[in-house]
């Protein structure tokens, strides 16, 4: 089954256009209104396709007479001098269109390429990666939408849907013990997960019934010793400077989720070209 779509998609295409188009493309007023063309779009990349719900808008919130064709799924492979989609109606419309589409397009199919990389890496354990709230600003339901396309799995929204109680909030509320119970009587409904420096204050955070413990920056030894010490009590998500070299001897320990950032903070564009035919 397919990730859910976002539900802002429109409102974030429509903020996207103004950013691009303003009063109106002055450089395609150099066209006829009447010329046609036909374009396609192509990949110079190999990776994960991801973005074409976006696309869609773009041209459909700039043209709906435009006619499009896709020649590829959702998460499907790409590969270099490979056509993902055709484009045909007013050339005025799909040169206004162009670069709010390949902008989807190159960011999104980056960060489920990215995702897909490292999934690869884990599949052989059942931890699950998690990305974070390090996304570009307003395309974050974007993203973590390209994070799932690419076979990894998405840490909360914001701040408001699940509780990350930090060292600072911890000091703040007065200890482990007392942000937790705050935390579950304000929003009993609400995930609770609260980070850890070590093992005594895993123990704490146990007692305290928090639902998932994120272990802060432990090194290799003390991520196993916290497995032990949970012994399947609670849920366990590592976290602190992870990159692909420490990933899979950091998922082989049992930890439940791995969060990285470099999900979506990291990722390269994916090259592709929109050409006239």
């Amino acid at each position: 089954m397919s990730p859910t779509v976002p539900v802002d998609i429109a409102k974030l295409v429509n903020f996207c256009l103004q950013e691009d188009v303003g009063a109106g493309d002055i450089t395609a007023e150099l066209i006829s209104i009447d010329k046609t063309i036909s374009a396609k779009i192509i990949s110079r990349d190999n990776g994960i396709f991801c973005g074409r719900p976006w696309a869609d808008e773009v041209m459909q919130q700039v043209d709906s007479s435009l006619t499009i064709n896709w020649k590829i799924k959702e998460g499907a492979e790409l590969s270099p001098d490979q056509t993902l989609v055709q484009i045909s109606g007013s050339a005025r419309s799909i040169l206004t269109a162009e670069r709010t589409v390949l902008n989807f397009l190159q960011t999104l199919s980056a960060v489920s390429t990215m995702s897909q990389y490292y999934a690869s890496m884990t599949r052989h354990t059942s931890v699950k990666l998690l990305d974070t709230r390090k996304t570009l600003p307003s395309l974050r339901s974007a993203q973590k939408y390209a994070v799932r396309i690419g076979g990894c799995f998405n840490h909360r929204m914001g701040l408001f849907d699940a509780f990350l109680i930090k060292e600072n909030h911890i000091a703040a509320c007065g200890g482990i013990d007392a942000a937790v119970s705050k935390a579950k009587a304000l929003y009993p409904s609400k995930p609770v997960e609260i980070e850890v420096q070590n093992l005594d204050e895993l123990e704490l955070a146990i007692s305290a019934e928090a639902d998932i413990v994120m272990l802060d920056n432990f090194d290799y030894s003390n991520l196993v010793n916290a497995v032990k010490l949970n012994a399947g009590r609670l849920k366990l998500e590592a976290s602190g400077g992870i990159d692909k070299d420490k990933l899979v001897s950091i998922a082989e320990t049992g930890v439940d989720y791995i969060s990285i950032g470099a999900l979506t903070k990291n990722c390269q564009a994916t090259d592709l070209s929109l050409l006239i035919e």
